[in-house]
């Protein structure tokens, strides 16, 4: 059963496993979109955002029709925002804002430095909350909305996420997610208007809890 962070008539918040898909896909596994219309026994449940598949965290579904055309445009106007925390290779130097000009290569279905006519200038604000010898847990929140933004843009600074061998990091997960996982998101309600901010906790134990508690002294 998935975890419901916040509801009401319009909106559901929910926290999404890593691993687990948005939507359905060629791969007819589970998803969270069809999950939790069963669950809630909402067959007009409508997704409004995806987070990729290895990512977890919290994740915006409206439940009518006013609700999908408000938050679909607060994601297009980008005044929905959202932070994120992740867990990258190495003792993390790379600065507090990362700038890069990047392009979507469709053909192999993920983003690189620029070079083409399809170029997008994004950056990401970084916090470290977090030090260990081998990796840091950092706090990122992407301006722009380009394609697996986080994911290239720290694998360019020289710090993949953990997992993440598309971009980088040495080895997989055994369970194929990644260590990066949507913290916040905060929204204006689609009815009262009113700025409303709904948080996941990330994974717990492991590395996770470590990175925190390293973070905390």
């Amino acid at each position: 059963m998935l975890e419901v962070l916040w509801i009401d008539e319009q909106v559901v918040a929910v926290r999404k496993p890593g691993g687990v898909p948005s939507q359905g896909d060629q791969t007819g596994d589970p998803d969270v979109l069809s999950l939790l219309r069963s669950q809630l026994n909402d067959g007009g449940l409508q997704l409004v955002h995806r987070l990729d598949r290895p990512v977890s965290g919290v994740m915006l579904f409206a439940r009518t029709l006013e609700a999908a055309r408000t938050l679909n445009d607060g994601f297009q106007k980008r005044t929905i925002s959202k932070t994120y925390w992740a867990i990258v290779q190495g003792s993390y130097k790379a600065g507090v804002l990362l700038r890069h000009t990047i392009t979507h290569d469709p053909q192999r279905h993920k983003a690189r430095a620029g070079g083409d006519t399809d170029d997008r200038d994004v950056s990401l604000a970084v916090n470290l909350l977090g030090r260990g010898d081998r990796y840091s847990l950092l706090e990122v929140v992407p301006h722009g909305g380009a394609f697996h933004q986080i994911r290239v843009q720290l694998s360019l600074s020289g710090h993949p996420i953990k997992g993440d061998v598309k971009y980088g990091a040495r080895r997989g997960e055994k369970d194929r997610t990644i260590a990066l996982h949507a913290r916040s998101i905060t929204f204006l309600h689609p009815v009262s208007g009113a700025a409303t901010s709904v948080i996941a906790e990330p994974p717990s134990g492991g590395i996770w809890a470590a990175l925190q508690q390293a973070g905390s002294r």
